[in-house]
């Protein structure tokens, strides 16, 4: 039987606002291409074949982009969840299609190159009812964090625990390899969730459950400087995902019918676009994201930044560590520090 597993994509994403403010965050553009688009690719690659797909904010825009799977050899069915579900009890929604076999659950918003198959072979040996996968972080006190024996068993949890008082440095990532019999433990038709609830009550019950440590990269994509962090960590190279255009020179990824002016300065890593114009003496330092058919008017400058489709630039601006949803306009002159967010002047989802 095909391995099975399931993509949570109902979230609202408020954390990427003004981001989300008409695109669901399962479509946040990571080095020009929705970041499920990565989560389904990766997936594929790991022989995951039956993919099913909660959705409930924009929803038709994900199964628009998506349709059947078709495209990445996959077969996608969706659950549409009029109120949230919470995210147990969206996976307890599938449960006549997830209920046969072991099954995986991933977060849409993740940005990972995890090693699916070293999990999958990681959970059967163990033959615990759930693996959670634990990422090694810096600072425990902005994730929830997992406590774990010698065998990997889990003991415990901390919720954003202080860094003096954190017990673990391991991250829960909200990716899981369940059991069949999990889906029982779940009540139905009501909002219910992993962390917060399923998992403490397994440690009152005695349930053995394992995590699994990696050193693969991982990125929740969950506020709008990680967001950015992990478009720049596409173009180094640092998770390993498929970029929205070719390299043409190192570091140098340019799209089909790309234009650019005389005296135009490239400094990689940077991606540009389909059908990018970019005028004479333009500076474009990278890491750097343009989405398809931006135009930047001549003499600006852009680093660190990442543009969404079709945002046009003015004449000598000079943006520095922004992010520009689709459609987004900078004057002629203007400056854009880091941080600036600037929102979509039309949806692009």
């Amino acid at each position: 039987m095909a391995k099975q597993a399931m993509i949570l994509a109902a979230g609202l994403g408020t954390r990427l606002l003004p981001l989300t403010d008409g695109v669901p965050k399962a479509l946040m553009r990571v080095a020009g291409r929705p970041v499920m688009e990565h989560t389904v690719e990766l997936l594929a690659r790991h022989g995951f074949r039956r993919i099913y797909i909660n959705v409930h904010h924009h929803a038709e825009a994900i199964m628009k982009h998506f349709g059947d799977g078709s495209r990445w050899g996959v077969s996608i069915t969706y659950s549409r969840e009029e109120e949230l579900l919470g995210t147990a009890g969206g996976v307890k929604k599938l449960e006549k299609h997830l209920g046969g076999d072991t099954f995986l659950v991933v977060s849409g918003d993740a940005l990972t190159d995890l090693d699916l198959s070293s999990l999958w072979r990681r959970h059967r040996q163990k033959g615990g009812i759930a693996t959670l996968v634990l990422t090694p972080v810096e600072d425990p006190s902005l994730y929830g964090v997992v406590i774990t024996d010698g065998e990997g068993r889990i003991t415990g949890f901390q919720e954003k625990p202080p860094r003096e008082s954190a017990l673990s440095d391991l991250a829960n990532s909200g990716i899981y390899v369940f059991e069949p019999e999990v889906l029982e433990m779940i009540p139905a038709g009501t909002f219910y969730d992993f962390g917060s609830q399923l998992f403490p009550r397994w440690m009152e019950e005695g349930r053995v459950f394992y995590g699994y440590r990696h050193s693969d990269y991982w990125n929740d994509v969950g506020s709008l400087p990680v967001y950015l962090r992990g478009n720049h960590d596409a173009l180094f190279g640092r998770v390993r995902v498929r970029l929205a255009a070719e390299e043409r020179e190192p570091g140098i990824f340019l799209g089909n019918g790309v234009w650019l002016g005389e005296g135009v300065k490239l400094s990689g890593p940077l991606l540009i676009g389909a059908g990018c114009r970019v005028g004479r003496g333009v500076r474009l330092l990278g890491p750097l994201v343009l989405g398809e058919g931006c135009e930047v008017g001549e003499g600006s400058l852009l680093r660190g930044c990442v543009l969404w489709e079709g945002c046009s630039i003015g004449r000598g601006a000079v943006l520095e560590e922004a992010v520009l949803g689709a459609g987004a306009a900078v004057p002629e002159g203007a400056k854009v520090g880091p941080g600036t967010v600037l929102g979509h002047r039309y949806p692009r989802a």
